[in-house]
C-alpha cells in the first residue's frame, strides 16, 4: 500500500522587520513545508506586503494569508491583493479567510459571520475568474464590478473553530482548517462530521477537501525551553476552548483566567509579561495537549500522532523559544522543523 503524501504548512506571525520576515520564508522552503502563511493582524505589519516579498525570495512553498478576515478588508480588496500575489508568485497564491479576531479595536463586530464568509467567497472567486460580478447579498453589494489586471483562481482555507464555519468550509472551500490547537479524536471527529454535512448540502465529496488541524509548533534545542515558552499559549487555549472531556476544575480555571488577566502583551511576542503563575498551572502534561513542543527529536511522536487521528496534513503556527528576538526565535523552530519534517515523512 502507497503511503499518504503528507503536506505541512507553516503560520508566522509577522512582529519583525520585512528582511527577517523573507529570511524566516526562506527557511520555511528549505525546511519542507508545503505552504507558508503569514498573520493577518491588526496593527502589526501587513501580510500581503509582506507576502508579495515572500513570493520574490522562493521558488516552490505556496504562499497566502492565514488567516485574513471580511471586515477589516473588503473582499473586493481581498481579491485584487490575492490576485496580485497570483501573479507576483507565478501561481502560488492561496487565500485563508475566517471570520476574524482582534477586530473591537476599530469597532468591529462580526455580523452576520457565516453570510459574511459566504458572500465573501463568491464576490472573490467571480472577480478571480474574471468575470463581471454584481452581488446584492444581505452583507455585501457589488454593482458589475471586474477586475484590472492578471487574474486567476485560487484555493480557498477557511479556518474556524465553529461549527456553522466549518459546515461552510465543507461547502465552498478546498482546505478547511479546524481547531484551537487542543486536538482529540472525539474532536477530531466533530470536525470530520461538520464537514461532511457542510459537503452533503452542496453535493461534494467530503473526502475531497483537504483538512488541516491547526496545531502550535516550538522546537528549541533544549526541550524544556520550547516547553517554558508555550506554556502562556496554552493557558490562552485552555481558557478560550475549555475542553469538556479534561473535566478541568473551575476554580482552576478562574485562576488560569487570573493569570492571564495579570499578563500582558500578545503571546506571540517574545517580549510579553507573563504573570508566574502560569508557570505553576500549566504543566507539561496540558503542553503536550495543547501544543508540539520540545527539541525536534522529541516533537517527532507528537505530531505524528496528530496525524494518527486521520489527517494527511497540518497547519503549523510556528512559536518562538523564549530568549532572543522574535525572528530569532522563530529561526530555531523553523531549524528544528526541517529535521522534524523529514522524520515524520520518512515513517
Amino acid at each position: 500500500m502507497t503511503s499518504p503524501v503528507l503536506r505541512f504548512e507553516a503560520e508566522i506571525t509577522p512582529g519583525m522587520t520585512a528582511r527577517e520576515l523573507v529570511e524566516l520564508a526562506r527557511l520555511a522552503e528549505a525546511a519542507g513545508f508545503d505552504r507558508l502563511g503569514i498573520s493577518d493582524v491588526l496593527l502589526w505589519p501587513d501580510c500581503f506586503v509582506l507576502l508579495g516579498l515572500a513570493a520574490a525570495a522562493t521558488e516552490r512553498i505556496a504562499l497566502g494569508p492565514m488567516v485574513t478576515n471580511p471586515y477589516s478588508r473588503h473582499p473586493a480588496v481581498l481579491a485584487g491583493a490575492i490576485a496580485t500575489l497570483q501573479d507576483a508568485s507565478d501561481g502560488r497564491a492561496f487565500l485563508g479567510i475566517g471570520v476574524g479576531a482582534g477586530l473591537e479595536t476599530i469597532g468591529e463586530t462580526y455580523p452576520r459571520p457565516v453570510r459574511r464568509l459566504r458572500e465573501s467567497v463568491a464576490l472573490i472567486r467571480g472577480l478571480l475568474a474574471g468575470e463581471e460580478v454584481t452581488l446584492a447579498g444581505e452583507t455585501l453589494q457589488i454593482d458589475r464590478g471586474r477586475m484590472t489586471g492578471p487574474v486567476s483562481p485560487v484555493p480557498i482555507a477557511i479556518g474556524s473553530r465553529s461549527e456553522q464555519v466549518i459546515r461552510l468550509a465543507g461547502e465552498i472551500a478546498e482546505t478547511a482548517l479546524v481547531g484551537g490547537r487542543y486536538l482529540s479524536p472525539a474532536i477530531a471527529a466533530h470536525y470530520r462530521g461538520w464537514l461532511a454535512e457542510g459537503a452533503a448540502r452542496a453535493g461534494r465529496d467530503p473526502s475531497a477537501i483537504e483538512v488541516a488541524p491547526r496545531l502550535t509548533l516550538c522546537i528549541a534545542r533544549d526541550g524544556d525551553r520550547a516547553r517554558q515558552s508555550v506554556k502562556r499559549y496554552v493557558a490562552h487555549y485552555v481558557d478560550l476552548i475549555r475542553p469538556a472531556e479534561l473535566d478541568l476544575d473551575p476554580a482552576w480555571l478562574a485562576r488560569v483566567r487570573a493569570a492571564l488577566a495579570r499578563s500582558s502583551g500578545w503571546y506571540f511576542s517574545v517580549d510579553r509579561h507573563d504573570d508566574p503563575e502560569i508557570d505553576t498551572l500549566i504543566d507539561d502534561g496540558l503542553v503536550r495537549r495543547f501544543a508540539i513542543a520540545g527539541t525536534a527529536e522529541e516533537c517527532v511522536p507528537q505530531l505524528r500522532a496528530a496525524l494518527a487521528l486521520g489527517f494527511t496534513t497540518a497547519s503549523l503556527n510556528l512559536a518562538a523559544p523564549l530568549g532572543g528576538t522574535l525572528a530569532d526565535g522563530l529561526r530555531e523552530t523553523l531549524e528544528g522543523a526541517g529535521e522534524l519534517l523529514a522524520a515524520v515523512r520518512g515513517g
